[in-house]
């Protein structure tokens, strides 16, 4: 679903603008889009992981309360965490506060988060791994995720009319490949020893998990466009693709 599809036209479209002189500047929301659609812009926005940072003393303080988990299922936490940022360093854009891993619940997947954050964490544990064909069979793609996803739909509105059109809003999901790979492996790895044998000796159960996957995650960001996210990448994760 590329941002230049006739269905982003309205999220996207700026009046058409002439060529821009040194000495022009841009707010962040013309500079933002302007550079989305390929027109000229005063500067080129960059994405640095992670805007939401866990350097920020804003956030660890809200971390020292709440788990991941907690924040994502707490629209006004969630909401808190993705303005920080813009409060505090005047970026282009926000980027929404959501873990990759929330559509994979209501799939079916059972997880937790151990202690801690980052490398030295003990990182998302997946209870139930898919590893068969029954396994996948077992997993739904009709999570309805305005319903199942909804904390994370109200987060969009309440951070929409906080920042009330000044900065835009950038959407935020995981790939089918880094959701698969999480399921498959049960958690983080680092050779994907796993995932690469399902790939390759059976990969009939490969195809129907990432097809799967691939539903949720589609209808997942069409209901994060529909919550009126400004604009919504594929992925950004460190094991598939980021901006």
């Amino acid at each position: 679903m590329g941002i230049m599809d006739n269905r982003w036209d309205q999220t996207l479209r700026l009046p058409e603008t002439r060529s821009l002189r040194e000495s022009e500047s841009l707010q962040p929301a013309q500079r933002f889009l302007l550079a989305c659609r390929r027109q000229p812009a005063d500067a080129t926005p960059v994405w640095f992981m992670r805007q939401a940072g866990r350097y920020m003393p804003e956030y660890r303080a809200i971390r020292a309360r709440h788990s991941l988990l907690e924040i994502c299922r707490q629209p006004e936490l969630a909401a808190e965490v993705t303005l920080q940022p813009v409060k505090a360093l005047g970026v282009d854009a926000a980027i929404l506060f959501a873990d990759i891993l929330l559509p994979l619940i209501p799939m079916g997947i059972r997880l937790h988060f151990g202690e801690g954050e980052g490398p030295a964490g003990a990182g998302p544990v997946i209870e139930n791994p898919v590893r068969l064909p029954g396994d996948v069979a077992a997993l739904r793609d009709d999570v309805a995720p305005a319903e199942s996803l909804a904390p994370v739909m109200t987060t969009i509105r309440l951070v929409r009319d906080e920042l009330a059109g000044r900065v835009p809003l950038i959407g935020f999901a995981g790939a089918p490949f880094t959701l698969a790979s999480y399921v498959i492996e049960g958690g983080t790895s680092r050779n994907y020893v796993k995932t690469k044998h399902l790939m390759y000796h059976d990969p009939d159960t490969w195809h129907a998990l990432m097809g799967k996957l691939a539903q949720v995650v589609a209808d997942y960001l069409a209901c994060q466009v529909a919550a009126h996210s400004a604009w919504t990448p594929p992925s950004c994760s460190p094991t598939s693709c980021c901006l």
